[in-house]
């Protein structure tokens, strides 16, 4: 089996393998090429970002920097929005549904190695000197408001239409229509018809004036 399809299953892997490292490199062109752009430049950076993600859905916005291991790993729905300094590392699959927001440094998170030094550290193995590591997916739903700071790690699925508190560390699940926050983030309360901010009328008005 690759390595690739290891990595992809969330097997302990090499990433210093010569096709990894060849992935990583493409990709970091790509980044160098967003990252330097002309802010009036918009559809190079909206052509652009179609190469970093291959699988990106429509009127989807990204600020620079933006940092992303492989690109080709991760799957976004429509409408999509991502503030400064957005940092995607999905050596394992990160699916992002519609109408999702992200503020600025925020981190999706799949790697993962192992707990004890002697495992973890740099040893010698039968095909070379390295150290391994693992990930697990992340998957969020739509409707889904990270705010700034938010860590994502590997292994969470967070539902929709989500908001999570600024600086969040998310370790475990979180359920749909929930607010939730902290460091390990958790849920505070239900979201519901009280956190409604202005009517249709009112939304309709912010649209005409």
């Amino acid at each position: 089996m690759k390595q690739t399809e290891k990595m992809l299953k969330g097997e302990l892997y090499n990433s210093g393998v010569s096709e990894l490292i060849e992935m990583k490199i493409k990709e970091q062109e790509l980044l160098y090429e967003f990252n330097h752009l002309h802010p009036k430049e918009t559809s190079e950076r909206i052509r652009l970002l179609h190469l970093i993600f291959p699988h990106l859905g429509a009127n989807a916005w990204m600020e620079q920097s933006l940092k992303v291991e492989y690109g080709v790993n991760t799957t976004i729905g429509d409408n999509f929005y991502a503030n400064f300094d957005c940092k995607f590392h999905d050596i394992c699959p990160i699916k992002i549904g519609d109408n999702v927001m992200f503020g600025p440094n925020v981190i999706i998170a799949t790697p993962m190695h192992p707990l004890l030094a002697e495992e973890r550290n740099p040893q010698q193995f039968l095909d070379g000197f390295y150290n391994i590591e693992y990930g697990k997916p992340i998957t969020i739903g739509s409707g889904v408001w990270l705010a700034a700071g938010v860590i994502v790690c590997g292994g969470v699925t967070i539902g929709d239409d989500v908001v999570i508190g600024a600086g969040s560390v998310v370790t475990h699940d979180i359920p749909s229509h929930s607010l939730a926050a902290g460091v390990p983030c958790k849920v505070i309360r239900p979201l519901n018809e009280k956190d409604k901010m202005f009517s249709i009328d009112e939304r309709n008005k912010c649209h005409t004036d």
